[in-house]
């Protein structure tokens, strides 16, 4: 529906630009084709909007798909994770046909063992660290520098970490 009529292409020219206005004359419009044209821009942007989510629907549907394995590329993953399977159960074939196993008063009793040297240990730095305090508290110089000078290596300067009990 057009709702004015072009009658007149005018041309003025300006010592800058030259500008093209066209005369047009409205058309007086009822307010039934108001409410018809109303109607009609409500259901373009119902539709727009419909299309446009279903749109986003797609690229969803599209992205999903995109990043999903082909066939080719799921068959080969399969018969990769199917060797790893294989390999597995020989591994674990092999572990229960083994004749060395651990008792449980063995792995017990090494777990005691353990302990009582981790004990050991800690109370042995526990010492030597009180020693070389009680060292440093008449010496001039740094920790570190009395350290290097004797040649002793702490846990740290290793990266030894203390197992805990």
């Amino acid at each position: 529906m057009i709702c004015f009529d072009v009658q007149i292409v005018l041309n003025k020219t300006f010592p800058s630009n030259g500008e093209y206005l066209f005369h047009a004359q409205f058309k007086d419009v009822g307010e039934a084709d108001l409410k018809a044209m109303d109607r009609h821009i409500s259901e373009l942007s119902a539709e727009a909007q419909s299309l446009t989510q279903s749109c986003r629907q797609l690229d969803a549907e599209l992205k999903e798909l995109s990043s999903s394995l082909t066939t080719e590329e799921m068959v080969s993953e399969i018969e990769e994770l199917r060797g790893e399977c294989a390999g597995y159960r020989a591994r674990l074939e092999k572990i229960k046909s083994a004749t060395n196993h651990v008792t449980p008063e063995e792995k017990d009793k090494v777990y005691k063992e353990r302990d009582v040297y981790v004990k050991e240990w800690r109370k042995r730095k526990r010492l030597a660290s009180d020693m070389i305090n009680t060292v440093l508290e008449g010496y001039p110089k740094s920790k570190r520098e009395f350290l290097d000078e004797v040649g002793v290596e702490t846990d740290e300067d290793c990266k030894v970490v203390v197992p805990s009990t």
